[in-house]
């Protein structure tokens, strides 16, 4: 049994629970989820607040540029409609920045995760030193600024996407091998908000893994794979990203399929990025161009897409040799993981035609609770904008998780 000291301690560690950051978070929530649709009456029913507790709420969210009224709810057997209540679309706003080897996007998104501003400037950036790349990602996150400005919405922060292990925390890329960038320090180079806060930083495929849970945190428990130049994946377990114990989760790409296989340009050999990402694919077509992103210079999937669809014999081989190795990876992460779900991103979405059937085949045979419960294998719901929308989204979602923290900034 804890002596009285250490429950004093306990005590004085634990952060006190603030009721009314609770209940505007569940009336905001509530709102989200039912924008347009719901009243005060319902809020209080779907709070468990009583009816004076939730209008109190509900003024305080509309006060702060959340919440505002849209006309009236359907009538319903007790007595007349309710005024409806919705997100506010002109109130606070994420920027998203998605930095890669052949492009740079950003991503303006509104508190109801409407994407109301995007940019993508294509650019080669191997071979271009950190300084110019990050000068090219102030412009752009200054130019989305001055656009969600003039449509009235206020920046209030901003998270960047790169393809690497990132140091959340100390705003470090540890390692972006395709960017050439080890242990570099981006805190004082990344744009703040309006508001001063520093950006978020993050892998590309975590970013991308949560624009496919959206503004609520839906979807489940799913493994979001990422292909582009290097091949990721972002972990959501009940529609929170998994970030693990340093935040460097889901590195796929990475895992070792071969330990005499190729090198790979993370220092190892034989890693999955060397058998079933975009080089290799492109490698074993016998396609001699460099490998390019979806919005990048040259989107070389596309040339895949089509010598495929031509019945190409050495593209169809290569995808299905892709496919097959991708899968019996992926079979490994299902017996750790057991998610319900396996979802195809980047230039896997194109490809999925081709290299869905063979990942169904590997995790049918490697997986262990194949027999009884399939994981599903789908394709993303957005393509190449999936990291910069995730990344605005991250933005907007600390509000409606937290809005008390805005209403007080």
């Amino acid at each position: 049994m804890p002596s009285a000291a250490t429950v004093r301690a306990k005590r004085r560690t634990t952060p006190a629970v603030n009721p009314r950051a609770t209940h505007l978070a569940l009336a905001l929530r509530c709102v989200a989820e039912q924008s347009g649709e719901i009243s005060r009456a319902g809020i209080a029913a779907g709070t468990g607040l009583n009816r004076s507790t939730a209008s109190s709420l509900i003024d305080e969210l509309i006060g702060g540029g959340l919440v505002r009224e849209v006309g009236s709810t359907a009538r319903t057997r007790a007595g007349r409609p309710g005024t409806a209540l919705a997100l506010r679309p002109d109130g606070p706003a994420g920027l998203g920045i998605d930095v890669n080897v052949d492009y740079t996007a950003v991503c303006v998104v509104d508190l109801t995760g409407k994407v109301r501003y995007k940019h993508v400037v294509a650019e080669d950036q191997r071979g271009h030193g950190t300084r110019e790349i990050l000068d090219r990602v102030d412009r752009l996150a200054r130019g989305a600024r001055q656009a969600a400005e003039a449509d009235g919405l206020d920046l209030v922060g901003s998270a960047v996407a790169v393809p690497g292990i990132v140091d959340r925390a100390g705003a470090t890329v540890t390692l972006a091998p395709n960017l050439g960038w080890r242990d570099l320090d981006v805190s004082d180079l990344l744009p703040a908000g309006a508001h001063g806060e520093r950006a978020a930083l993050d892998n590309e495929a975590n970013f991308a893994a949560l624009s496919e849970a959206g503004l609520l945190r839906a979807g489940g428990s799913y493994l979001y794979v990422s292909g582009q130049i290097g091949v990721g994946a972002g972990i959501v377990l009940d529609g929170e990203l998994y970030r693990g114990s340093h935040g460097w989760s889901g590195e796929i790409g990475h895992l070792t399929v071969d330990r005499n296989g190729p090198p790979c340009p993370c220092g190892r050999r034989g890693c999955l990025e060397r058998y079933a990402g975009h080089e290799a694919i492109l490698r074993a077509a016998g396609i001699t161009d460099g490998a390019g992103t979806t919005f990048g210079v040259r989107p070389t999937a596309d040339l895949i897409t089509e010598r495929a669809q031509a019945g190409d014999p050495a593209t169809l081989a290569a995808l299905a040799e892709a496919g097959a190795v991708l899968g019996g990876v992926l079979a490994g992460c299902l017996n750790l993981l057991d998610v319900g779900r396996l979802v195809l991103g980047g230039i896997y979405r194109q490809l999925a035609p081709w290299l869905a059937p063979e990942v169904e085949r590997e995790v049918a045979a490697h997986f262990l609770g194949a027999g009884w419960a399939s994981p599903e294998v789908t394709v993303s719901t957005y393509g190449a904008e999936a990291p910069a929308l995730g990344a605005a989204l991250s933005v907007v979602r600390t509000i409606v998780a937290d809005p008390l923290r805005w209403l007080t900034r």
